[in-house]
């Protein structure tokens, strides 16, 4: 029996539609493989290494507290993020011994990698937060260095002494269309570093502090969905004081320190994707800071990013 016009029409729409879809998702899979191999090209500058022991325990408590370990482990031999539902991330060793992919670095080339998101050879560094790093000044890249450098050797952890960026299909074609971008395009690479500001438990200092929070939250601190993260992941707090503000939870900043140590909220529930680990060793002062900076914003919608 001769199908009918209209389901022959239908049969052929149908046809013709998986075919425009596999055709983009094989376009979104290559531009993405072109993306990923282009080279980035830029003016990266060296920065004093210090040698001295306040340096150096600066440098610690930055790597301990802006989440670095939570890719790269606290003896920075590499550590496994994500590993479900066909995503997997592994920070690689980036600190000395066996398999440490650093091990040729020059300052110049730490300073490519963590102010700019790009490998020494120009390739961007796909999951790379540098986005919150570029706004370290000289003098805290420098001491992040330094205190990296003098690692005790350690062998690098099955599975993770290289970078391992392993993305499912659908993550694989949005990044190929630019629906979730690398560091290394996120960021003005022109941008001078950050100059000190005096510690202190101020406004601006705590501007600073917040840098760190700049991939979730977004640079207006809006929250919103945070780009390129797991398909499970929660949207990120709106931090200002804007529609659906986080903020109203905390009366002040003793409340705020609690929930960034916990992970606990005032009434008692659980924040759900924050590096919790890194953030329980956060001073004090800088988490007044941040707290009373949060609270100069300008209010902004949630989502805004």
């Amino acid at each position: 029996m001769t199908p009918r016009p209209w389901i022959r029409w239908i049969l052929m729409s149908v046809a013709t539609l998986a075919a425009v879809a596999a055709a983009a998702v094989a376009a979104g899979v290559w531009l993405g493989e072109r993306k990923m191999a282009r080279r980035v090209d830029v003016a990266a500058v060296p920065v004093p290494l210090p040698t001295d022991a306040a340096a150096l325990q600066r440098g610690r408590y930055l790597f301990e507290t802006r989440a670095c370990t939570d890719c790269h482990g606290h003896d920075g031999a590499g550590r496994v993020l994500v590993d479900k539902g066909g995503l997997k991330i592994a920070g690689p060793h980036i600190g000395n011994g066996r398999g440490s992919v650093t091990a040729r670095y020059d300052t110049v080339d730490w300073v490519r990698a963590i102010r700019h998101g790009v490998a020494p050879g120009g390739r961007p560094l796909l999951v790379m937060p540098s986005e919150d790093y570029n706004r370290l000044t000289d003098a805290d890249l420098g001491a992040m260095v330094a205190y990296l450098k003098q690692l005790p050797a350690a062998p690098a952890r099955e599975g993770s002494g290289s970078a391992v960026v392993q993305l499912p299909l659908p993550m694989r074609v949005l990044y190929g269309f630019g629906a979730i971008t690398d560091a290394a395009s996120k960021i003005d690479h022109s941008r001078p570093p950050e100059q000190p500001v005096p510690e202190g438990a101020t406004v601006e200092h705590g501007r600073y502090v917040a840098q760190m929070c700049i991939g979730c939250h977004g640079e207006g601190f809006g929250g919103g969905k945070v780009p390129g993260g797991p398909p499970d992941w929660p949207a990120a707090a709106n931090l200002t004081p804007g529609e659906g503000s986080a903020m109203a939870r905390y009366a002040d900043a003793a409340a705020f320190a609690r929930m960034m140590r916990s992970g606990q909220r005032p009434d008692g529930s659980r924040v759900a994707v924050m590096p919790f680990e890194a953030l329980k060793g956060m001073s004090d002062v800088d988490l007044e800071a941040m707290y009373r900076f949060l609270r100069t914003l300008p209010a902004r919608p949630m989502g805004s990013r």
